[in-house]
């Protein structure tokens, strides 16, 4: 029929459904018959077979009941072409009746390619979810009416088997299946996987009651406005696990975006069983690893920089600990792991799947296992860093040894605190020791022992005392009086007028503090 139709026809019945009517005619032809093919309604079809009436309204029954053998030569034309067989013999033009034979396959669409699958939404996989079953196709949420919220209900139920499978999976904690059905929600984008996104003022209720929505993280940064984590939705609690009907109300906010939902069962995973998986799955062989290393360092003849080695640290990036599982992602230019084990529990909480070495995407079918770094790990055991060179061998990289605690200079005798005086034992030696003050003792006497006033300090930092000028008093209280040269602190009440107390001629003469005198400073 739309074949046959005249200009004016063609105009008639694209203005009628509201497509452009502009253009010349085989345009006009092509966009009537698109219509037929993806949109032919009834109202549609009624509108054509009303113009082809009005067309070949004048020839009466001989339109409306061609002569037999002409409709058979018509359709036998028709499809020999088709076949691609010879060119049968011309029959004459008026023989043919057009009209007829292009409404027996409904404007000649019978011949045209099936209709075309409209895209589909796609979400991304998600590493702790494996999906068992599709129960709702992605679906566009349609706004209703021009409210701000919006209201979509879901009616379902589930089959006797995915009950079951409900029912006797283990519980991840108390109350929570790992088989759970899930609403997982996104943007209406048919380009490429989505993730998932909650659109404004979410609110989802499963036969009477709400279910919890993942809340907003807290942002201490002034201006920044809170991330909301957007999972997967579990609605099983809220669920009938029977054959009864379930029903789910989306209210979302309508603020101009497009977002589509869909429910799945699902198995939710533990970073436990991901990593293990990926021990299975993801581990890179020693000599493929080793073959990466020698590309890393192979010498670039355009270069004038020759690297000779790299260094890798055998210390996670992410809790400064010793590698225990090296991985990194496959699509990632650095030789440097981090641990899977930690790696995983971390997106388990928080999914961001970022490599934390160069900030990049590293999702969970990305990760590998480095076999080469897993056995450096067990040979070298006191190193935390290594160097792999250009022959793909690596050497280990020990920290400095600490300085030795031998004294770095002679100690020398500084002076000479009168013991004896007052009942007090002999004459000990003020020697200077490590850059510090000890008093050695009297002859025979055994190691020196630290003094605890300012004898600790070096000469040079010693203060003189307002009270008696030499190595340097403090009065840490009252009551109380410490002596540079002494190895412990005597309570008594010094007397001022002469100087130090019963300490009158403590160490070393006011002569020494800043330039010791040669003549006192003799070796040990």
């Amino acid at each position: 029929m739309v074949m046959s139709f005249r200009v004016s026809d063609l105009q008639m019945l694209l203005g009628f459904v509201g497509r452009s009517k502009s253009g010349l005619k085989h345009e006009l032809v092509t966009r009537a018959l698109q219509l037929v093919q993806f949109d032919c309604s009834p109202e549609v079809f009624k509108k054509i077979k009303e113009l082809y009436e009005t067309r070949y309204n004048k020839k009466g029954s001989e339109v409306a009941a061609p002569p037999a053998p002409h409709r058979a030569e018509a359709l036998a034309l028709h499809s020999s072409y088709e076949r691609g067989g010879a060119v049968p013999r011309p029959l004459p033009a008026a023989s043919i009746d057009y009209p007829a034979l292009y409404g027996k396959y409904l404007n000649g669409l019978g011949r045209l390619p099936p209709k075309v699958a409209k895209p589909e939404v796609r979400l991304v996989k998600l590493p702790f979810y494996t999906t068992l079953d599709e129960l709702l196709k992605p679906t566009e949420l349609v706004p209703q009416n021009n409210e701000k919220l919006q209201e979509s209900p879901c009616i379902f139920a589930l089959t006797p088997r995915q009950v079951e499978l409900i029912r006797n999976s283990r519980e991840l904690q108390p109350g929570v299946k790992s088989v759970q059905v899930v609403l997982r929600i996104c943007y209406t984008d048919t380009s490429s996987p989505q993730e998932d996104q909650y659109p404004p003022n979410i609110a989802v209720k499963v036969n009477h009651s709400y279910c919890s929505v993942p809340g907003y993280y807290p942002s201490n940064k002034p201006g920044v406005e809170p991330k909301r984590p957007c999972r997967p939705i579990n609605l099983t609690h809220l669920m009938y696990l029977s054959a009864a009907t379930n029903r789910i109300t989306v209210t979302w906010g309508n603020y101009g975006k497009s977002y589509s939902v869909g429910l799945y069962l699902v198995r939710q995973m533990t970073s436990a069983e991901l990593l293990q998986r990926l021990k299975t799955i993801g581990i890179k062989h020693p000599e493929l690893c080793k073959a990466l290393v020698k590309e890393k360092l192979r010498l670039d003849p355009d270069s004038e920089i020759a690297t000779t080695g790299v260094r890798v640290s055998l210390i996670c990036p992410l809790v400064k600990m010793r590698l225990s599982v090296p991985c990194r992602a496959e699509t990632c230019a650095h030789l440097q792991c981090f641990d899977a084990v930690f790696y995983l529990q971390m997106n388990e909480k928080k999914p961001t799947w970022m490599c934390p070495v160069c900030d990049k995407p590293a999702p969970y079918d990305q990760l590998i296992i480095d076999g080469l770094l897993s056995k450096i790990l067990t040979e070298c055991e006191d190193a935390d860093e290594i160097e792999y060179l250009v022959d793909g061998s690596w050497c280990p990289i020990r920290a400095e040894k600490e300085r030795s605690c031998s004294p770095q200079c002679p100690i020398l005798v500084l002076g000479e605190c009168p013991w004896g005086k007052r009942g007090w034992e002999p004459l000990g030696e003020i020697t200077e020791f490590q850059n510090g003050l000890c008093w050695k003792g009297p002859a025979g006497s055994s190691s020196p022992t630290p003094c605890c006033g300012q004898g600790h300090f070096p000469l040079s930092q010693v203060t003189p005392s307002p009270v008696q000028p030499g190595l340097g008093h403090f009065q840490e209280f009252r009551g109380s009086h410490s002596c540079s040269g002494h190895p412990h602190k005597e309570e008594f009440l010094p007397d001022i007028s002469s100087g130090c107390g019963s300490h009158s001629l403590c160490a070393v003469p006011p002569s020494l503090v800043p330039n010791p005198s040669p003549a006192l400073l003799e070796p040990l």
